[in-house]
């Protein structure tokens, strides 16, 4: 079964709510996003996933049936965990950014780019981390293929 791994280097971002208002005066509503930095953030993700296609592995083939993605987000260190006694210890990153919207903003990047529809997802695992001291806020993603019956199967 065929797997794509790769990272994308840059500070993840969620996928923010988005809002429609009518200004006075107009007929259509303007469409904005909370998180203006989120379509930069996706089409980071979409080019990183599209340069990792063009190995000859993969031959640009989008994934067919149920798949499993795996996404590791590496958020910036506070200063306040940069203090010798914190500096490489595996802090726990309980604040914002929230995971489901981080995984939602990385979803959407990888539809039409790895899979044709995000439905096609059945398996999910997602972490937060933050980044050891010295490396770079970045996302570790790997898609998988499952079998029909919605197994894991191992990387060829």
């Amino acid at each position: 079964m065929r797997s794509l791994a790769f990272t994308v280097i840059g500070v993840p971002q969620a996928q923010g709510s988005t809002r429609a208002f009518v200004p006075k005066g107009w007929t259509r509503p303007i469409i904005t996003s909370t998180n203006p930095q989120n379509k930069g953030w996706r089409q980071t993700i979409a080019t990183a996933a599209s340069f990792e296609l063009q190995r000859p592995e993969h031959a640009s083939r989008l994934f067919a049936g149920p798949i499993a993605l795996e996404v590791t987000f590496y958020l910036p260190r506070p200063k306040k965990f940069l203090t010798k006694r914190l500096a490489g210890a595996d802090v726990p990153h309980t604040t914002r950014p929230d995971i489901d919207k981080l995984v939602r903003s990385a979803g959407d990047a990888l539809t039409k780019i790895v899979w044709a529809d995000d439905a096609q997802l059945t398996d999910l695992i997602a972490r937060k981390r933050y980044c050891a001291e010295g490396e770079h806020p970045r996302a570790v993603i790997i898609v998988r293929e499952t079998n029909p019956a919605g197994q894991l199967q191992e990387a060829s």
